[in-house]
């Protein structure tokens, strides 16, 4: 993709050293901490032996264990209770707690085979287990010179199997003087290192008052936003800088200017059960609604309603970060924002996160490692009330069904309404005239071709079953619906050049939202329609879909499309590329459709602009050679002018002898006027959309054109 540099996140490739180098061997920035740095940091057993080496405390711990032998020996040494941990480890992978030398084993197989897993290696060590500690981070930044400053610390206390929940900026109750040390300590190891960017020291607080580093993290964290918000810096943006080559002073980010200010807190919103022992939950967002104000800030994933959320992946579905003046004020402002929102069709965490956000102990600073173990009553949750969904499914429940205490109601029959059925009565006795497809049918492609550019009066293609309801109706229009309409328009108005009655986004709007199958649409209509030509809209190379398909896969959808029933294809290109629209020319033709090729129109012909008369003129002539049977000038904002209508028309009508389809949108309000000069100019078929499904984002009303042709 020709990039300059890849910035990794904070997932497990921010920490690979051979992904850097990988990155290095093509010329590509890697925005993180140095390959040395990373080879140095990435081992956390190298890390506790780069601590000890300044004089940095560390706890007890082993190098590498292998097998359960060594494990046993090295406990002997420490003492229970340990941690068990995945050397290459992050995110509380890799890591289990062990009080007992009946636990010993089975954990020790777990955090290798997690480990493995998670990081590729199995590489574990032993540490001394301190309970009810602080877990202290302290953010680092370098310039890879050995400048290095620190942006203060947080509080990531509040966990579960030693994966953070909850954190604070900056700490509220470790004095001045243990927090200076923590951040001498962690400048040393980031001078030694040479730090280029972003990373994290990490450190336990025992209850007494003493420290001990435990791991650096050589990557920009998940938690990084308190950070941000304490102290203004930009993060992200300061490691781009610097691996730009800026320098700290440069960035003015020198450690006697950094200040903090105020308290921030973030939590992370899981689909996840507290209750259930923070078991996982995955199904589909029924309801996704997010909070936002003043001093709130979202980091959102993929969470919106619809979303699916599988077993395979995180469950994070949205950082909360607020900030206040302290640490209750930051608090009150997160339970009013958690409060607010509203996640319906998995479980989450939100009901946890707002126990704990009021517990006592959490607003008084006092929260350690084993908050979960001494507060239990936190993972108690209300239950979820849920009324607008129980509301809905018990409307939808009587509707479909009834109900005792109306015994009167009847169940609805899925059919046509009567009155569609009654109104049709009437003119049931007038037949159905033919129309252009009769002829077309009759008379071949070329004699088709001939009569349209023969006829003087203006021909008209009505909209109003695909571009004008999705563009105005959304996802409500059914083929039901259609249906029901069908049978007048093929005997009240069999005048109709075309209906454009599919493409597009149709085949989203029925698969996704519909649940209907868009060919037994054509079909049905067709039946119903049997006189009146039907086009639908292709684009280019993508066909109805998003992206870029085979050419068999768009030869193959047009020869089903051409015997399920469509006429016309509307083939475009948004940046008008003929070649990415050939594919479809050559089958439209080879299946014995009219190969309808648009023009995107951009600007009004002025002279100094790339998009003047002449390059629609070299434009055109370059759709004709490449087949096209109908010239169509899609006009999809509705920018295209009376005075600049008439003089492109006449133009393409005075340079090529080809039938022109002009299609605008009626954003402005005054689009009729401009088919008006486009028929002065000789223009031979325009859009239209009945006067419900007319104007603003959809075509020009059909009977007001009507009324001004009269």
């Amino acid at each position: 993709t020709n990039v300059d540099a890849v910035h990794p996140g904070y997932g497990f490739l921010s920490e690979r050293a051979d992904f850097a180098k990988k990155l290095a061997d093509n010329n590509i920035l890697f925005i993180g901490p140095s390959i040395e740095t990373l080879n140095a940091a990435g081992s956390k057993i190298s890390c506790i032996e780069l601590a000890k080496k300044l004089a940095v405390p560390t706890l007890s711990s082993s190098k590498e264990i292998k097998n359960i032998e060594e494990a046993k020996k090295k406990v002997a040494e420490i003492g229970y209770p340990i941690m068990i941990k995945a050397s290459a480890g992050g995110g509380g992978r890799g890591m289990r707690k062990v009080f007992s030398k009946e636990e010993l084993k089975a954990q020790f197989d777990s955090a290798k085979g997690e480990s493995m897993a998670a990081f590729g290696k199995e590489e574990v060590y032993i540490e001394k287990l301190v309970r009810n500690a602080k877990h202290i981070e302290v953010q680092l930044f370098g310039d890879g010179t050995g400048d290095v400053v620190h942006l203060f610390e947080r509080d990531c206390s509040i966990q579960r199997r030693s994966q953070k929940l909850i954190e604070i900026a900056p700490s509220i109750t470790l004095s001045d003087e243990v927090l200076d040390q923590i951040y001498n300590s962690a400048l040393s190891l980031a001078k030694e290192l040479k730090l280029k960017a972003a990373a994290t020291a990490e450190f336990l607080v025992d209850e007494s008052g003493d420290y001990f580093f435990i791991e650096i993290n050589p990557r920009i964290q998940v938690e990084h936003t308190v950070t941000e918000e304490i102290t203004g810096i930009d993060l992200v943006q300061s490691q781009i800088q610097v691996i730009s080559g800026m320098k700290l002073k440069q960035l003015g980010l020198e450690q006697d200017k950094i200040q903090k200010n105020g308290v921030a807190i973030q939590c992370r919103v899981t689909t996840e059960n507290p209750e259930k022992d923070f078991e996982p939950s995955y199904g589909k967002l029924l309801t996704y609604r997010s909070a936002s104000g003043f001093g709130i800030r979202l980091d959102a994933g993929s969470a919106f309603t619809g979303a699916v959320i599988t077993p395979f992946y995180d469950s994070m579905l949205v950082k909360i970060t607020a900030k206040g003046k302290d640490i209750k004020g930051a608090a009150s402002k997160m339970r009013r924002a958690l409060s607010e929102f509203r996640v319906r069709g998995v479980d989450t965490n939100v009901a946890f996160l707002e126990n704990v956000l009021s517990h006592p102990e959490f607003l008084a600073g006092n929260s350690t490692t084993s908050f979960l173990e001494d507060y239990p009553q936190v993972l108690m949750l209300r239950g979820k009330r849920d009324r607008a969904n129980k509301i809905l499914r018990f409307i939808g429940e009587v509707i479909v069904n009834g109900h005792e205490q109306m015994p009167n109601l009847v169940k609805p029959e899925l059919k046509a309404r009567n009155t569609a059925n009654e109104l049709f009565e009437e003119y049931s006795s007038v037949n159905t005239k033919p129309g252009w497809r009769d002829f077309y049918l009759k008379q071949g492609r070329e004699k088709f071709l001939e009569k349209i550019q023969k006829e003087k009066s203006l021909l008209l293609t009505d909209t109003t079953m695909r571009d004008a309801h999705q563009s105005l109706f959304a996802t409500r229009m059914r083929t039901v619906d259609m249906l029901e309409v069908a049978p007048f328009l093929s005997r009240l108005v069999p005048e109709l050049f075309s209906i454009e009655m599919w493409g597009g986004a149709t085949f989203d709007v029925m698969l996704r939202f519909l649940r209907e199958d868009p060919w037994a649409r054509i079909e049905k209509l067709r039946e119903l329609i049997p006189n009146i030509m039907f086009q639908m809209l292709l684009r280019g190379a993508n066909g109805v879909g998003y992206k870029t398909y085979p050419k068999n896969v768009i030869d193959g959808f047009i020869k089903q499309s051409c015997s399920s029933g469509i006429d016309i294809f509307r083939i475009f290109d948004s940046l008008n590329n003929v070649d990415r629209m050939k594919a479809s020319i050559d089958s439209v033709r080879t299946y014995g459709g009219i190969a309808e090729v648009c023009i995107c129109y951009t600007g009004n012909l002025d002279k100094k602009s790339k998009f003047n008369l002449d390059y629609y003129l070299k434009l055109s002539k370059e759709i004709i050679d490449s087949g096209a049977d109908i010239l169509a000038i899609k006009d999809m904002a509705g920018l295209l002018r009376p005075k600049a209508a008439v003089e492109l028309i006449s133009a393409l009508k005075k340079e090529y002898n080809i039938p022109i389809h002009l299609h605008t949108h009626d954003t402005a309000g005054v689009q009729i006027d401009t088919y008006l000069k486009a028929a002065e100019g000789g223009i031979d078929i325009v859009d239209c959309a009945f006067s419900s499904m007319s104007g603003c984002t959809s075509p020009p009303t059909l009977e007001g054109l009507v009324a001004s042709l009269k």
